[in-house]
């Protein structure tokens, strides 16, 4: 009897480009990698993503290759989730594509944040979801339908804000054109968060002409990111939009958790390439 040769073992990889921290989860070692978005060049730090921006492809690549180049199998081209900031656009999807080619994919797929989150909460997609994103340098709220975004609004605020003071006046709550805003003075910048979610919030139901942001907000917001862990944040959300708040467990890897989901659905799935 010819022996059946060892199933060959599925090579992929999910990752989460933050502002301040990149995670990776790979299904050859089955854990999150967690390590601090910078690199090293010309003798210096280099942080090449800003406020949900890569605004250094090749530091980018530098820092993947240092985070993944060793971890993966030196044969074999892995399948790989990106998650993406909602409103980063074709230009954050393009450099993103350019930046992980150095772990040379056989494909790359790429997910909105605000879905992989949904994903790693098992939450009910038949029905709309509003999903609230606060990482450290930046702020999402995205409203889901059917799993797909149908509305969404950022701010270039977050956790690592926490310890300035930042002005309530002057970061806008829809998107801005900056990747890399300094925001200025306050005297409380975990009220402001909060100030410019409910802002977010307020917004997309006012321009909603459809009831589907007001039966999201009636059924809870969904909280992830290094923000969900500040008490004062989560419970002023729940107190101004007058809705509960419930908290994406383990949230700041909630999107790399979500992704690794995705990952391995995809991966049984007979359209992705082989």
């Amino acid at each position: 009897m010819i022996p059946t040769p060892p199933r060959r073992l599925f090579a992929g990889v999910a990752l989460d480009l933050g502002s301040a921290r990149s995670r990776a989860w790979t299904s050859g070692r089955r854990m999150i990698l967690d390590v601090p978005t910078v690199t090293f060049h010309g003798g210096g730090a280099v942080y090449p993503i800003r406020r949900g921006a890569i605004v250094d492809t090749p530091g980018t690549a530098r820092m993947l290759d240092r985070l993944l180049g060793h971890r993966l199998p030196r044969f074999g081209r892995p399948l790989l989730i990106l998650t993406a900031p909602v409103l980063g656009g074709v230009a954050y999807r393009a450099e993103a594509r350019v930046a992980v080619e150095v772990l040379r994919p056989r494909a790359v797929l790429t997910v909105p944040t605000a879905r992989a989150v949904a994903s790693a909460a098992d939450a009910d997609l038949a029905r709309p979801l509003l999903v609230v994103d606060i990482g450290a340098h930046l702020t999402e709220v995205a409203l889901l339908a059917e799993g797909a975004v149908v509305d969404a609004r950022h701010t270039a605020l977050g956790t690592s804000d926490l310890d300035r003071r930042i002005s309530p006046t002057t970061v806008p709550a829809s998107p801005s054109p900056s990747p890399d805003p300094s925001p200025p003075l306050s005297p409380d910048p975990g009220a402001h968060i909060t100030d410019c979610v409910v802002a977010m919030v307020t917004a997309m139901l006012e321009q909603d002409r459809t009831p589907r942001t007001r039966v999201a907000l009636r059924r809870g917001a969904l909280l992830a990111g290094g923000g969900a862990l500040f008490p004062d944040i989560s419970c002023g959300l729940a107190a101004q939009l007058h809705a509960p708040v419930q908290l994406v467990p383990a949230p700041h890897t909630a999107a790399v958790r979500g992704a690794a989901k995705l990952l391995r659905a995809a991966h049984g799935h007979p359209s992705t390439p082989r």
